[in-house]
């Protein structure tokens, strides 16, 4: 399983993604969900993938192909806008999941897959998009300023209370691994590191770009702190007054 978060502001973005595809007593593996497409000045897309290993890394592969080998008319290196970018991610996962997801349903393995897309592109807002796994898309708004993906029930309530599109980058990014913490308490299918990118908007370059381990101080911090502010939270909340009568 895994846990991906991202979050459009009105100062930018905030994206987030661990790094467990498998857990188990004696198998754990680590591969990056978080893939950055860049020319500083044009355009700056961060894509993050949640499902079937081997679909998402070969959706990613087949648009890479398609940008190197100049097959394709429109890339995601060429593409307008985010809306084309989303709508070409979405193909390339139709097209892996309709020649592999046979294959893979003949020995009961799962083929979904899905997507959370966002950055800007030179002449248009920021944008942030959902690719579920059957291509299809939705777009953020500012009512609804963030996706998450994966193992997700357990991060939403904090993002819920903390973060709408007015909060600044430094307090989402602090939510966002408040989120994870949550996550990685109650789910060992989620795990360190968390790759972070924090992008300010109109800057059409990344910002803060950060691989998050088990020695990373302020992921310490926030765990021991959250953990106890939560307890101390609650201590202080009255215990209920009820009569035996009800």
């Amino acid at each position: 399983m895994t846990y991906c978060v991202a979050v459009m502001l009105d100062a930018g973005m905030v994206f987030a993604s661990d790094s467990r595809t498998n857990a188990g007593v004696d198998q754990i593996a680590t591969f990056s969900k978080m893939h950055m497409i860049k020319r500083d000045g044009e355009r700056l897309i961060v894509v993050l993938s949640s499902g079937n290993l081997s679909i998402t890394q070969s959706a990613i592969n087949l648009l890479e192909h398609q940008s190197k080998s100049g097959d394709a008319n429109r890339t995601i290196n060429n593409a307008s806008s985010m809306f084309e970018i989303a709508d070409l991610i979405g193909n390339a996962l139709r097209e892996v999941r309709r020649r592999d997801g046979p294959y893979l349903a003949q020995s009961n393995i799962e083929a979904g897959a899905s997507f959370v897309v966002g950055g800007q592109i030179r002449g248009e807002p920021q944008r942030l998009f959902h690719v579920y796994s059957e291509g299809n898309f939705i777009e953020a708004t500012p009512e609804t300023p963030y996706f998450q993906i994966g193992e997700s029930k357990y991060g939403k309530p904090v993002i819920d209370r903390v973060i709408n599109r007015h909060t600044n980058l430094l307090d989402a990014a602090k939510c966002v691994l408040v989120s994870f913490d949550s996550t990685m308490r109650s789910n060992i299918s989620v795990g360190l590191p968390i790759d972070l990118l924090v992008y300010h908007n109109n800057s059409l370059h990344p910002g803060i770009v950060r691989r998050i381990d088990e020695s990373d101080p302020y992921f310490n911090m926030i765990h021991n702190q959250w953990g106890e502010g939560l307890k101390r939270v609650f201590a202080q909340i009255p215990n209920p007054q009820w009569d035996d009568a009800g």
